[in-house]
């Protein structure tokens, strides 16, 4: 078994904003995961994913842009960050696109040539072997032999992979006597996937640098500042948490741009594929219903949702206060009464702890089975004390309950009739299964088919 906890070797994507950096991300991870679009910038956070490449497990790393010229706020923190990720890298593929170098090109020469043995150098947007000579003016650089290719075409990808597989060699064997002791460690549970979602300018990027202990996501006052899904890490109690950042969903209406119309589907798959999905709300604002509509999509799926209130600035929360707060979210959306709600200040630290111990609580949770014949035992006591409603004289019978599924929570009744059979029942043993297997914090299913005696 491979370990969880071993370090992959870091690659590094650098170069100027629409090179083509995020176009050679998602060809070598496999599928689009980087956003690409024509505009130059679109990438801000460093995207990761830990993926295979010449059959080496690695992390890939998107970075964002180099820029000479800053036209906004973001693009010196962008700069500043895609130069931090190359001193942490154990490759880089310096990406440059064929023509004359730029400034911005040269900005990054400057910053790798301490760094040479790890850099590649790769020539984008190479479509044609005719046009395979005019990458050798990159020999200049001084970072080794320029490799022509096309990362939206997949030109000599199978070159590129080859030359990475042979620089991580080194890597690898570097790595291996660093984790020579961690196959025992190697029985814990795997990384539970936490997604954070709500509306833009809610604190989820705040919490998710509060939370990986790292600046993963850019933070500032304006609403979509995030426009891929950044993931980072953290630990709790020994657990390991994978924290997905997401952009801020807005209503249909407002969502404009073909970027931010991607962030938002970026951010409603990565809550179906998280662990747990936990959904910021604004503590001045209350909840909204573009809230009420992400999250009924990830409730319809059966993930387990968390509610944080964000920005509740006390450290001790007045307890009336929270409790009109907390009864207003529930009267506008019953549908999660079942899941907690819990005071935090992103800013400031507050409730961290709290809600990160929710977190690990509602995981185990749902990953909990129960015994088939304890739960009859537990349904026959249930049916006796309050037995289901007749229908015309005929009544209604629950024969037999079994668990089919964790993550998400799902069980199947077994009933002399399915036709008819009152929905106030199935909630009632609903409502008896949550409390008699500690169920309480999470989605739980309940199915009804016919089956014979």
């Amino acid at each position: 078994m491979t370990s969880n906890n071993k370090r992959r070797p870091r690659v590094v994507i650098a170069g100027r904003p629409n090179v083509g950096k995020s176009t050679l991300f998602n060809r070598l991870y496999g599928r689009r995961r980087a956003i690409t679009d024509p505009t130059p910038g679109v990438t801000r956070d460093a995207i990761e994913e830990f993926c295979s490449i010449a059959g080496i497990p690695v992390q890939l790393v998107d970075t964002g842009g180099v820029k000479v010229e800053y036209e906004d706020s973001f693009d010196d923190i962008v700069a500043e960050r895609s130069i931090s990720s190359l001193r942490d890298a154990d490759l880089i593929l310096f990406l440059v696109e064929l023509g004359e170098m730029t400034a911005e090109d040269q900005l990054l020469v400057d910053e790798l040539r301490d760094k040479s043995d790890r850099v590649i150098l790769v020539v984008n947007k190479v479509d044609t072997p005719e046009k395979d000579y005019q990458a050798s003016e990159f020999y200049s650089v001084g970072l080794g032999d320029p490799l022509p290719v096309s990362a939206a075409h997949g030109r000599n990808m199978d070159s590129l992979a080859e030359i990475i597989r042979d620089k991580l060699e080194l890597v690898m064997e570097r790595l291996a006597s660093e984790d020579i002791d961690s196959d025992e460690a190697d029985e814990g549970p795997s990384d539970l996937i936490l997604a954070l979602v709500g509306k833009p300018n809610v604190g989820k990027s705040t919490l998710a640098n509060r939370l990986s202990g790292k600046e993963y996501s850019l933070v500032s006052d304006i609403a979509g500042t995030t426009r891929d899904t950044v993931i980072g890490a953290a630990e709790h109690k020994g657990r390991r948490l994978k924290i997905v950042d997401t952009a801020g969903i807005r209503r249909k209406s407002r969502v404009a741009e073909n970027v931010e119309y991607y962030s938002v589907n970026r951010a409603i798959r990565a809550m179906f594929e998280a662990d747990v999905t936990l959904l910021m709300i604004d503590a001045d604002e209350g909840l909204s219903d573009q809230d009420k509509k992400i999250t009924a999509q990830a409730v319809k799926k059966g993930r387990t949702v968390i509610m944080a209130l964000n920005k509740w600035d006390e450290k001790v929360p007045d307890k009336l206060k929270l409790k009109k707060a907390v009864d207003r979210i529930r009267f506008q959306f019953p549908i999660l009464d079942w899941a907690p709600l819990t005071p935090i200040s992103a800013l400031k630290g507050y409730g961290i702890a709290d809600l990160l111990d929710v977190i690990l609580k509602a995981d185990r949770q749902q990953s909990r089975r129960v015994d088939t014949s304890e739960l009859n035992r537990a349904v026959g006591e249930w049916v006796d004390l309050t037995p289901p409603p007749t229908k015309k004289g005929r009544p209604f019978k629950v024969r037999y309950v079994t668990q089919v599924s964790i993550k998400p929570v799902r069980f199947v009744a077994f009933v002399n009739r399915k036709t008819g059979f009152p929905d106030s029942y199935r909630r009632f043993l609903v409502n008896q299964i949550r409390r008699e297997f500690g169920f309480n914090l999470v989605p739980v299913e309940l199915e009804l088919t016919e089956g014979k005696k």
